[in-house]
């Protein structure tokens, strides 16, 4: 009998510097009821031999090459027995009563289907890294919260999604909605998640007493090319599969807006190229994205008003100073 009622997932690439401060943190969980897994994505710094040696009760996954966040999450997900699932990234530290907090809430709120940690910044903890997924009527992912100081967004209530960085989900949801799109790679995996979700019928839950410590962009990098890449590639794939059709007329000259918004400012960061690749490759993805709308659409429990309330008025100017900042 599996007496665990969470499975813990952290994929690992390369992030030998980050896991004796990550798994020292879960292993300090007030909440006991759980088993930890560590899918390892063909790391070459001796991750896997550390975690054996040191951490003998943590399940290891070795894969042999780099498959992406998606795929490596899912080989996990696929075994998963729990009732629940814990999502955290190898180079975020949970507080003590981070999965204490997840549990009791999810078990409080049936309709929740996930739930969304507090993330703040490892070497700045008064600021917040996220609180929470938002997602614009630009068609486009926003980190709640971010730069923020960590009094605020200090109460629970109903948001878009999870950052998958550090997430609760119920094993029940995720086999009725699937696990992630492994086209992806990695990025916006987890917003295509939250809304399908959505879409399903299963709201999230934002609970700031879960509390993570980020080293944030510490494995892709902050604006490099992989995120560029994957990042806009992906942003577009969510729209096209996600947004009901009635909401795409609302909200089609915003989202065309904010890519011209962010192909001149890749332009000023020197990432023109990929950012044009990015689109493209988007686009010869066409086919296969509408083949999933079609089915994520014939899946739909809610109303287009619920999905319009849901989503942020999509705000330019800030996001623009915030990313040059």
């Amino acid at each position: 009998m599996h007496d665990n009622r969470v499975d813990l997932i952290i994929v690992n690439w390369n992030g030998r510097k980050f896991l004796p401060k990550c798994l020292k943190g879960v292993t300090q969980q007030t909440y006991r009821c759980f088993s930890t897994t560590l899918v390892d994505n063909g790391s070459t710094d001796g991750s896997v031999s550390f975690v054996a040696k040191n951490y003998p009760e943590v399940n290891i996954i070795r894969l042999e090459n780099n498959s992406g966040f998606c795929f490596a999450n899912n080989i996990a997900l696929n075994a998963v027995r729990a009732k629940y699932v814990a999502l955290l990234n190898n180079d975020a530290v949970p507080h003590p009563l981070w999965l204490q907090h997840l549990v009791k809430s999810i078990e409080s709120k049936p309709e929740a289907g996930m739930v969304a940690s507090k993330m703040l910044y490892y070497d700045n903890p008064n600021i917040i890294d996220r609180a929470g997924d938002g997602y614009t009527r630009a068609g486009a992912g926003l980190l709640r919260g971010r730069g923020e100081n960590r009094e605020k967004f200090n109460k629970q209530e109903w948001v878009f999604g999870a950052c998958s960085g550090a997430a609760l989900y119920r094993t029940k949801m995720l086999k009725d909605i699937g696990f992630f799109d492994e086209r992806f790679f990695l990025l916006y995996e987890d917003v295509d998640l939250s809304f399908r979700a959505q879409i399903r019928g299963y709201k999230c839950i934002y609970v700031p007493e879960a509390v993570v410590y980020h080293l944030t962009s510490k494995t892709i990098g902050y604006d490099s090319s992989h995120s560029v890449y994957y990042g806009h590639r992906n942003l577009e794939w969510v729209y096209i599969q996600n947004m009901p059709l009635c909401l795409i007329w609302k909200t089609l000259g915003h989202h065309l807006l904010y890519d011209l918004g962010a192909f001149f400012y890749f332009l000023a960061r020197g990432r023109k190229k990929v950012f044009i690749k990015a689109k493209w490759d988007a686009i010869k993805g066409l086919k296969s994205a509408l083949r999933k709308r079609k089915q994520i659409q014939s899946n739909k429990k809610v109303h287009a008003d619920y999905i319009w309330n849901l989503m942020d008025k999509e705000t330019y100017y800030s996001r623009w100073i915030r990313r040059l900042k």
